[in-house]
């Protein structure tokens, strides 16, 4: 991964099974695509599920900000690009784009508030030293 780059983290459908009553993508599921490409993010800063599992370590969120902007419905096509926003004492915070691969049309925006995670002590940990320069290589400005 280049430095301080969007990047493609998910790809997929709308299928009937994730729509609600209304016809359309439902809330759980755009949640869902975004936890999903937060993970492939991580993996491609060096955080990946298994490389933190051996470690010990994890990342839990802590807080999700969505915005809806252009209604998906079955047989829409997503693509979700992440970006790296904030490198804190503790946590990361990842901001997802979902757009519509048809059209083009931003159909949601999400960030999110990772926090490090101690997988035993079930607590917080600091990022360590030496990660955070690496990482603050790849963060995004929010003009960006």
């Amino acid at each position: 991964m280049g430095e301080a780059a969007w990047i493609e983290t998910y790809r997929g459908m709308v299928y009937p099974w994730q729509c609600d009553h209304q016809g359309h993508l439902t809330t759980m599921h755009y949640l869902g695509m975004f936890d999903q490409a937060g993970w492939h993010l991580l993996s491609r800063l060096g955080l990946g599920p298994e490389q933190l599992a051996n470690q010990g370590r994890g990342f839990v969120d802590v807080k999700d900000t969505l915005e809806y902007l252009a209604e998906q419905r079955v047989g829409s096509l997503i693509l979700v690009a992440s970006a790296l926003r904030k490198v804190g004492g503790t946590s990361l915070t990842l901001a997802h784009r979902m757009t519509n691969a048809a059209t083009g049309q931003l159909a949601a925006r999400c960030e999110m508030v990772a926090v490090h995670f101690d997988l035993e002590a079930r607590t917080k940990l600091p990022l360590p030293d030496d990660l955070r320069p690496r990482l603050l290589a790849h963060v995004v400005p929010a003009d960006a």
